[in-house]
């Protein structure tokens, strides 16, 4: 699409989702709902810059009144805005040391030296790192890994999504990877219904990430498997000079500091704000005989993606505040009919999708306690696994850079079509959606 084509095309969508949802809900609420599908469609179809898109709900939300300009707009200075600051500055001083040349070198010599072994290698690095780190973080830190390590826009892609994906997939597997898995175990204290240990949720999501993890860069790479990776990972991995060595080692301090906290959280409830942590290392980028970088070096910053995440809070607020999110409950209220298996696989299917249009965090803190409604007519334990299938679908949300953290950050690479990762996306989701309503039905069962 071409000029105005695409802007006229997402106003058509959106228009034909107010009307239909004026049938089921009230004014305010449909015309959510029709704003909602325009900005998705023009994300989508790409009819205007991707920060201009993530502008637009300051304009258009107080103009059709669903949120006033004031509570609109602090949604663009949410404080996880500052954590993708300070690791956007890690990524760049790594980048500006060519530090991610010795760290793509020495995680490529454990895999095949062939486009498949390549986005495995990256798909599961970023998975086993997500599981005890922040995904989020995960992806920051290797991201200029998967940008460099060819100049093949087509492997460079596939190399960008095998790096987000994985760290989404990896991120359910512990419930510290994520921050929907920690919503939903604090939801359940909060209810006084028994939490699941840490060891019990690795065991029961072990599973699924061992199966994604085998589906998902199988499925990335059958398009690119033929093309050609000479030079990726050749010859001996490089010697580290004096500046690399100094970034290496705030980078194993960063790593350290960043675990011990997660850990000192679990065990004792105390842990520095992640946030502070990681725009601290960041910003230690810039001192004098310590860091990397000098401010000129901030241009290159996606400033798209920080608007992004506004509009994603955004939506979440207008959701809650409006009163759709309570609405939708009340209208999903025949799944407490349904057969299990195809109630685990309807509710993974409206939060998978639900969530591509708001981040996964926002999201959860939603559905959960929608769906705590259905679950107090079940059975405790089906209860509980009918809210753990919807914690990890929140992550399994593959189609649009609003979705996930993981998402967002690779989008930022100003490399993958907004169309692109929605059409390979989707084929994820499905997996998804259908893996985990599978597993939760057939074996978490018995697990938990």
């Amino acid at each position: 699409m071409n000029g105005y084509r695409p802007i006229i095309y997402a106003l058509v969508i959106g228009l034909a989702f107010y009307i239909v949802s004026f049938n089921f809900f009230n004014s305010i609420e449909s015309t959510l709902i029709g704003v909602v599908a325009f900005l998705v469609t023009i994300w989508t179809n790409e009819g205007l810059p991707l920060g201009v898109v993530s502008l637009l709900p300051i304009i258009l939300f107080p103009a059709f009144g669903i949120l006033d300009l004031n509570n609109t707009a602090m949604n663009y200075s949410k404080s996880i805005i500052f954590l993708f600051l300070g690791g956007f500055f890690i990524a760049i001083a790594i980048e500006k040391t060519k530090l991610h040349k010795y760290f793509s070198a020495k995680l490529l010599s454990f895999f095949p030296k062939t486009a498949t072994g390549i986005i495995y290698a990256l798909a599961i690095t970023s998975a086993l790192l997500s599981s005890i780190l922040s995904n989020t973080t995960i992806t920051l830190l290797l991201m200029p890994i998967a940008m460099f390590l060819t100049e093949n826009i087509k492997l460079k892609i596939r190399f960008l999504l095998a790096t987000a994906y994985g760290a989404s997939v990896g991120g359910i597997l512990t419930p510290i990877g994520t921050p929907p898995n920690l919503i939903l175990l604090g939801f359940l204290e909060d209810k006084g219904i028994p939490t699941i240990e840490f060891g019990e949720w690795v065991y029961m999501m072990l599973p699924i990430v061992g199966v994604m993890l085998l589906i998902v860069p199988w499925l990335l790479a059958l398009s690119v498997k033929n093309e050609s990776v000479k030079g990726i990972g050749e010859g001996e991995i490089p010697t580290l000079n004096r500046e690399q060595k100094r970034l290496y080692i705030i980078m194993g301090i960063l790593s350290l500091v960043l675990v011990i906290n997660t850990f000192t959280k679990q065990m004792y409830g105390f842990a520095f704000n992640e946030k502070i942590l990681l725009l601290g290392f960041g910003l230690l980028m810039f001192m004098p005989k310590i860091g990397f970088l000098d401010w000129e070096d901030t241009r290159s910053l996606p400033y798209e993606i920080i608007f992004l995440f506004g509009a994603g809070f955004t939506i979440a607020r207008a959701f809650g505040s409006t009163g759709l999110a309570s609405d939708i409950a009340h209208k999903l209220s025949f799944i407490s009919d349904m057969p299990l298996f195809w109630m685990f696989l309807l509710v993974s299917c409206v939060v998978a999708f639900s969530t591509e249009i708001t981040s996964n965090t926002a999201l959860t803190s939603i559905a959960i306690p929608i769906f705590y409604e259905f679950a107090k007519n079940m059975s405790e334990g089906e209860g509980i696994l009918l809210l753990m299938v919807a914690t990890v679908s929140a992550s399994y949300a593959f189609m649009l850079p609003i979705a996930t953290p993981p998402n967002a950050i690779i989008m930022s690479s100003k490399v993958i079509p907004i169309s692109t990762m929605a059409k390979v996306g989707f084929k994820m989701n499905l997996i998804g959606i259908l893996l985990v309503a599978t597993v939760a039905y057939y074996l978490w069962g018995i697990m938990l």
